[in-house]
């Protein structure tokens, strides 16, 4: 659950006056000047065209840059050609290294047309190293880890820490529950491990991913937003930029999805799934983690298991209502 943090590092960036929202992030990261979009005919060679407009902060936030992921069909074969980081496999390179080869890559459609789950959150760690003068994972540990007291969440833990990685699991139906596999699991376009906090060159702080932590720091950041971005007496962010980030910014560009900046928001333009409250918001990760922050109730429940792929199991949900049957007035 990397991506709601990186976005609060942003967003205090962003309250400091470093830039607006609506910025195209060329402006900092000149690699991503001029886009072009890839248009991929049935029956011809694909062609890339300009795209309508250029990639803004608020687009990598809300996931409307254009950018995707490995696992997508049209995109993902030249994002392994090009050695873009997944932020979930050993790396030899940096942020800076895999954003750079990123942006060399055509866009899945124009930015704010739609919503595509995207590494543009890596971008965005990257938007914090330029803007700062940091390394991402000295600006997290400076600027949210230690004044939240967060003691055990890092890219990489020390030596010390390692043997309390919590071990990694499978899950498929017809073979049950095992301990993740040593070697990578390819699905696809797409290949992810559980040993890159042990092993490689350990210098990938992807702004998307690969964050290790417990449930009690997690709950400490979580507080945090809780609290309208409070720490103690002093604010990590301001209470207007939690409003911003936790209200929907999709508008017209999805009809069905509520998404803020760096979080899922849940019952604003559908019904809610489960047990919850309207305009609750949430994130999760990929080895089967999740929280959700309920201003309303003033609550916040955090799942975390050790899972990847997790089959049909569905224990996050049942906790979360778990969770909301206790209230009781």
């Amino acid at each position: 659950m990397t991506k709601p943090i990186t976005s609060v590092a942003v967003m205090m960036l962003y309250e400091e006056g470093r830039f607006l929202l609506d910025d195209p992030i060329s402006m900092y990261l000149p690699e991503f000047k001029n886009p072009k979009v890839l248009i991929k005919p049935k029956t011809a060679e694909p062609y890339t065209i300009p795209a309508t407009r250029e990639i803004t902060i608020r687009d990598l936030l809300r996931h409307t840059s254009g950018l995707t992921y490995q696992w997508n069909e049209t995109l993902g074969p030249m994002y392994q050609a090009a050695n873009v980081a997944s932020g979930i496999l050993p790396y030899d390179g940096t942020i800076a290294d895999s954003v750079k080869h990123l942006a060399g890559i055509p866009l899945l459609f124009s930015p704010g047309d739609q919503w595509e789950y995207s590494l543009g959150v890596d971008v965005l760690g990257r938007l914090v190293e330029v803007v700062s003068g940091k390394p991402l994972d000295d600006f997290f540990r400076t600027r949210i880890f230690e004044p939240l007291g967060m003691k055990d969440t890092y890219f990489f833990p020390p030596e010390n820490k390692l043997d309390r990685l919590a071990t990694a699991y499978t899950y498929y139906a017809d073979k049950g529950l095992n301990r993740f596999p040593d070697t990578p699991i390819t699905e696809g376009n797409f290949s992810y491990s559980a040993d890159y906090p042990y092993h490689g060159p350990k210098k990938l702080f992807a702004g998307g991913a690969g964050l290790n932590s417990t449930v009690a720091d997690y709950a400490r950041f979580c507080q945090m937003m809780l609290d309208g971005g409070k720490v103690g007496n002093a604010n990590l962010i301001s209470r207007k930029s939690v409003e911003l980030m936790t209200h929907d910014q999709l508008g017209k560009i999805s009809s069905e999805r509520d998404f803020g900046l760096g979080f899922g928001v849940e019952g604003v333009k559908e019904p809610l799934p489960e047990l919850g409250s309207p305009g609750e918001y949430s994130w999760g990760g990929f080895f089967y983690t999740a929280f959700y922050i309920d201003p309303k109730e003033q609550m916040i429940v955090i799942f975390m298991a050790q899972l990847h792929p997790t089959g049909d199991l569905h224990l996050d949900k049942e906790v979360k209502v778990l969770s909301y049957q206790a209230i009781i007035d």
